[in-house]
């Protein structure tokens, strides 16, 4: 082999072996980047709000009995004007009255049969309110005893006698829960990466709960709590 070909292998090994040493340390570097770039820290920004209810759907449901068909469907019809006059009488409009058809029941007809009791039919009807006046009707459920005194039972108990409060602006809200819910979030990163001597980095990923809508506590129904979480996932950085 003549010397221009040693020459020629000799520089080609050095500058082989120069660039794997380059490529090492281009690699090292690489590697300890993916490393910090794996630091994360995983936060929750909370946002709430109390708000009133804006619409009431409040049902009132009585219940009669009697021996004769024709007395009890009379009765429930007397009973039902008395309740609607009484809605009236306390500010509600006619057309945010409505009537369901009454429920009849004939105890003597049903399988098990038998004893009936002291009636043979029990009938029960609803008169429910669809309004946007929210305190007409705590005021008015305050005076429901007067209907009592009338000879109609309430059937307060009744599930589906129950009135319902709801909130329905939460669109409205949104962005601003959002925007403050991610801003706690941020604030809560913050303070963990100072504590843990990092600087905070850019979003990795972001998640938004969802709304939700309940009744402040038992008492105040008609007081609405919405809510919302979003989880947040910052890169730390030295």
């Amino acid at each position: 082999m003549d010397k221009s070909r040693i020459s020629t292998a000799l520089i080609f090994g050095v500058l082989f072996c120069v660039g794997l040493g380059l490529l090492g340390v281009t690699l090292s570097k690489g590697l300890i980047e993916m490393k910090a770039l794996e630091r994360t820290v995983v936060v929750k920004g909370l946002s709430e709000r109390e708000v009133p209810a804006d619409l009431a759907i409040f049902p009132i449901k009585f219940i009669v009995a009697a021996n004769d068909l024709n007395e009890l469907v009379a009765n429930l019809q007397k009973k039902n004007e008395l309740v609607v006059e009484f809605l009236i009488e306390q500010g509600f409009k006619r057309d945010e009255i409505t009537r369901s058809p009454p429920a009849i029941t004939d105890k003597q007809a049903q399988a098990y049969g038998g004893n009936t009791g002291v009636f043979r039919y029990s009938g029960n009807s609803t008169i429910s309110v669809y309004t946007k006046d929210i305190e007409r009707v705590r005021s008015t459920q305050q005076a429901l005893g007067q209907l009592g005194r009338l000879g109609i039972a309430i059937m307060g108990d009744d599930y589906q006698a129950k009135t319902s409060f709801i909130f329905r602006g939460l669109n409205t809200l949104k962005p601003e829960m959002i925007e403050e819910a991610t801003r706690n979030a941020r604030e809560v990163a913050e303070k963990f990466a100072a504590d843990s001597k990092s600087r905070l980095g850019k979003i990795k990923s972001a998640s938004q709960g969802q709304f939700s809508i309940s009744d402040r506590d038992n008492n105040t129904p008609h007081i609405k709590r919405v809510r919302v979480v979003s989880t947040v996932t910052y890169y730390l950085s030295d």
